[in-house]
């Protein structure tokens, strides 16, 4: 039984055969339809999914407060109890009590589940909280060193300041910055290295 048609909360289900057994079937014949649809008969299962699909989905509804997740837990139930149908045992309970235990474990694990994803989600937002918290302090931090540097940088003379700034904020070679300053390559490395202990001294770094 590839397919079963979901049951609106009380309704007969739609296109129900003309021999379908009605919802007050007795627990004999529940039985004895049930024990039919173990060897393969599809049509003895409809009749016992007409009679006891209501029930079911009151019972799912009643668990899992949704209708929607209700209508799948039933569908899930009941192929579940045509593809066990052959473990019902009559002497061990009633085929209605046997449906009806399949449909509530069904309706608790669907409850379960969602309970555990919502979990999941507290905890994954928790995590990315925390994460943006940390990326905030650490813009922080670097803001406030950005500014020190900024302030070490305004102890440089000109000539230092313009040096350093052309050799590591514009990513230029010594010889490069001597050709921009138009001096000696020489004289380009003094003022590198000169303006780079003031800013090391104004930073408070060690050596």
């Amino acid at each position: 039984m590839d397919h079963i048609r979901a049951v609106p909360d009380g309704a007969p289900s739609p296109g129900a055969p003309s021999g379908a057994v009605p919802a007050d079937t007795s627990a004999a014949e529940l039985a004895e339809l049930l024990q039919r649809s173990s060897r393969g008969d599809e049509a003895a299962f409809a009749q016992v999914y007409d009679a006891t699909s209501s029930r079911a989905y009151g019972l799912a509804l009643r668990v899992v407060r949704n209708p929607a997740q209700a209508e799948e837990v039933v569908q899930e139930a009941y192929l579940d109890a045509w593809r066990s149908s052959s473990r019902y045992e009559p002497s061990r309970g009633s085929a209605l009590g046997w449906l009806l235990t399949i449909v509530h474990r069904k309706a608790v694990d669907r409850v379960r589940s969602a309970e555990a994803a919502t979990q999941r989600d507290a905890v994954y937002h928790r995590e990315t909280q925390q994460v943006e918290h940390d990326q905030t302090a650490e813009s922080a931090h670097a803001s406030l060193e950005a500014q020190r540097v900024r302030g070490a940088v305004a102890t440089l003379t000109a000539v230092q300041r313009e040096a350093v700034e052309l050799a590591f904020f514009g990513g230029y070679t010594h010889t490069e910055v001597a050709t921009m300053l138009d001096v000696p390559v020489g004289t380009a490395k003094t003022r590198i290295r000169d303006g780079l202990i003031r800013l090391r001294d104004a930073m408070g770094v060690g050596s």
